[in-house]
C-alpha cells in the first residue's frame, strides 16, 4: 500500500517531530519506509534516517507498508505527519 502525505509542520520534519514519526512508526504491525521525490526510502521507525529526507513544510512524502495492517499504519502515520508537530504547551 502506498499513502501520500505533505508535512503539516512549520519547522518541517526536524528532530523532534521525526522522533514522533519515528516512535509511532515502531508501534505499527508492519514496516514503513517513507520516501521523498528523488531520494531513496528510509525506515520510517529512525530519527536519524528520516531527517536525511530534509522534509520542509509542505514537502510531498509517500509513505509504503504492506502485510495486515498496513492500511492503519499509513493512515496513522499520515496523520502525525500532516499535523503541526511544534504547538507549545502553556
Amino acid at each position: 500500500m502506498i499513502q501520500t502525505v505533505r508535512v503539516g509542520s512549520a519547522a518541517g520534519l526536524h528532530a523532534r517531530a521525526a522522533g514522533l514519526v519515528a516512535a509511532a512508526a515502531a508501534e505499527q504491525p508492519v514496516a514503513v519506509t517513507i520516501r521523498r521525490c528523488g531520494r531513496a526510502p528510509v525506515p520510517a521507525d529512525s530519527v536519524l534516517r528520516l531527517l536525511t529526507l530534509g522534509a520542509v513544510q509542505g514537502a510531498e512524502l509517500t509513505l509504503e507498508a504492506t502485510g495486515e495492517g498496513a492500511a492503519d499504519a499509513l493512515a496513522r502515520l499520515a496523520d502525525l505527519l500532516s499535523r503541526e508537530l511544534d504547538v507549545t504547551r502553556a
